[in-house]
């Protein structure tokens, strides 16, 4: 039996593998890659022996920040990120677990102030039984990672 890749392999740039399936679109907002000229490959629902199901994403000639590598592990906790130089791994970003995230997300409780006032969105972060919640610093609310809008569009 051969192996073939699904998605074509990069020369220089960065690899986000190992996303849940449907978080994708919410990292390629979150980086903001469809106002870039980068070339930007994605991997939808790709089968995955670990986790039944996966996304991947491929960004041609883009190095991501610790800061963005952090903030993608709010999508996906478990995703690795890879740094590609000359078809290979030149280095991998290990980013740990943040404790918080700031304007990235918008408090869907409609009576927090930051529905009413120029305050950037503000969340406290925790990992309960593999899901992630966030906890509203103003309101105090807490909500499910998917309960919460991307500030991001």
């Amino acid at each position: 039996m051969t192996k073939t890749l699904a998605v074509a392999a990069i020369k220089h740039g960065t690899v986000i593998d190992h996303i849940p399936a449907g978080q994708a679109l919410r990292i390629i907002r979150l980086l903001n890659l469809l106002n870039t000229k980068h070339k930007v490959t994605v991997g939808l629902n790709l089968p995955s022996k670990s986790m039944g199901h996966k996304d991947l994403l491929k960004i041609e000639n883009r190095k991501l920040s610790s800061e963005e590598a952090r903030d993608i592990i709010v999508f996906a906790p478990k995703a690795t990120i890879n740094i590609i130089e000359n078809f290979e791994v030149h280095h991998k970003i290990a980013s740990d677990f943040p404790d918080h995230i700031t304007g990235i997300f918008i408090c869907p409780n409609v009576l927090c102030v930051t529905h009413s006032e120029p305050i950037t969105s503000f969340f406290y972060i925790e990992e309960q039984s593999k899901k992630v919640k966030l906890t509203c610093k103003y309101c105090e609310k807490q909500f499910d990672r998917d309960q919460v809008k991307d500030a991001v569009l």
